[in-house]
């Protein structure tokens, strides 16, 4: 990967951290490239059984590079085409966390604006330091919503609150993210990444192939009424019992035992 971005896998655990602090980790080109790599790479590792996202320095990540995107506006011909990297990386990397087949954790510290909150978003669980900050940014500087936002930010708050912070852009602290819906938990900040560590080393030694399946559930529900939720939860039953995991919990649940999953 590209120093941009790092990634390590230790305990069946990716470890994808964000490294421009200097730059509270904007998204330059670069970093988006080598972003998407590293999510790929977990994603396509059978021995990754849990991904950690996270960021060096004292912010989780403040969205888009302007600098570098200021001077995409003024090299471009035609209005918008500095645009094309919605399609181009955000939208990517959004769904390749978003459809990750392991369970991911972001462990936000500082601030989280615009495509940096949504990639918070798009994890399955977001840790806070509660010294953090979530911004959505977009509103300010003339831009609509990206990275999944639109889709990740009504179904974390409810619609009215996310057209609010949409529309009228304000700091949200770590208390209020807590309170609202944008994270799980928050931390201590000296206890942020050992916290997220524990969890996302937690899900890693669980049930890897359900929680794939819950997942695709929880996506397919979001989007579509309740008579064909059932019939994919059933669809998706019948995937989960047929695992090893299953049949092998089922007998240590009898023992009396705890289980212990190995991903098929």
């Amino acid at each position: 990967m590209d120093d941009t971005v790092l990634y390590e896998v230790t305990e069946s655990l990716a470890t994808i951290t964000l490294n421009r602090p200097a730059q509270l980790n904007a998204l330059n080109v670069t970093a988006k490239e080598a972003l998407l790599r590293a999510l790929r790479a977990a994603a396509a590792d059978s021995a990754v059984r849990a991904v950690l996202l996270t960021a060096n320095g004292r912010a989780f990540c403040v969205g888009q590079d302007l600098a570098e995107h200021r001077d995409a506006l003024a090299r471009e011909e035609r209005p918008g085409d500095a645009m094309e990297t919605v399609a181009r990386h955000y939208g990517p990397i959004t769904r390749e966390i978003a459809a990750m087949p392991r369970p991911v954790v972001a462990a936000v510290q500082g601030a989280a604006a615009g495509a940096g909150l949504g990639l918070a978003l798009a994890a399955d669980l977001r840790l806070a330091a509660a010294s953090a900050a979530f911004h959505t940014a977009f509103a300010g500087i003339g831009l609509t919503a990206d990275s999944g936002l639109s889709w990740t930010l009504p179904r974390a708050v409810g619609a009215g609150r996310a057209a609010e912070l949409l529309l009228d852009p304000r700091r949200v602290d770590a208390a209020e993210a807590e309170r609202i819906g944008l994270v799980q938990r928050v931390v201590p900040d000296g206890e942020l990444a050992a916290a997220a560590r524990e969890t996302a080393l937690r899900l890693a030694a669980g049930p890897t192939l359900a929680y794939a399946a819950l997942k695709r559930s929880l996506a397919f529900g979001a989007s579509h009424p309740l008579a064909e939720t059932l019939d994919e939860e059933a669809r998706l039953q019948r995937e989960a019992g047929a695992s090893a995991d299953h049949r092998a919990a089922v007998e240590a649940f009898l023992r009396k035992e705890r289980p212990r999953f190995e991903g098929r």
